[in-house]
């Protein structure tokens, strides 16, 4: 499945915001990955998401306070409150701060997915969507996340962290990047990425 879109995940637990990351990135989606409230910060700096999934209870705030920073950033993004917070007024919380949707945890994988899914379509067709450079367009999503780390002057740990991979992981698929873009090792590659892709 081709599908154009950028989702952001704030979760604090590491399984479950690797469960989703990967189940997303096979739906051909790029995943910006945050544990706190100030790491997404960070990631909306880099894109303004299509959708984001927002934990409620983190460990240096609540997805409450970040949804309308978010708002700020980037207008109407859909917001599918995901929490292990289940009781009725904690879901008209979600729902009245601006939220589109919640889930409670433990939750179904593949009901995830569709709704994540539906948001994407629901997006995608009311909108239209600036072209990706013709150097972009010939990477994977997750070598674009990457790249798009790589141009910021991330180190490959950094980077590693920002994505959930390995350092190796990260290096190989910035290798992969360089060479799909045929830039050379000893050329100044970070600056002609950034070129390639007309960021």
């Amino acid at each position: 499945m081709n599908n154009d879109g950028i989702v952001l995940l704030l979760e604090d637990n590491i399984k479950i915001l690797d469960l989703n990351r990967r189940m997303l990135e096979k739906e051909g989606l790029m995943v910006l990955v945050a544990k706190t409230v100030a790491e997404a910060r960070e990631r909306i700096k880099l894109a303004i998401p299509d959708v984001a999934v927002l934990d409620i209870m983190l460990p240096d705030g609540s997805g409450l306070d970040f949804l309308s920073e978010l708002r700020q950033a980037g207008g109407h993004v859909p917001v599918l409150f995901l929490t292990a917070k289940t009781e009725r007024a904690d879901v008209l919380a979600g729902l009245t701060a601006g939220g589109n949707d919640y889930i409670s945890k433990p939750y179904d994988i593949d009901e995830f997915r569709a709704r994540i899914m539906g948001f994407i379509r629901l997006v995608n067709s009311g909108k239209t969507k600036p072209a990706l450079s013709k150097s972009a367009s010939l990477l994977s999503m997750s070598e674009l996340s990457v790249a798009l780390f790589a141009v910021k002057g991330m180190s490959n740990k950094e980077i590693a962290d920002r994505v959930y991979l390995s350092e190796s992981r990260v290096k190989t698929c910035l290798s992969g990047v360089y060479r799909k873009l045929g830039i050379a090792e000893e050329q100044e590659k970070r600056k002609l990425l950034a070129e390639r892709l007309e960021v």
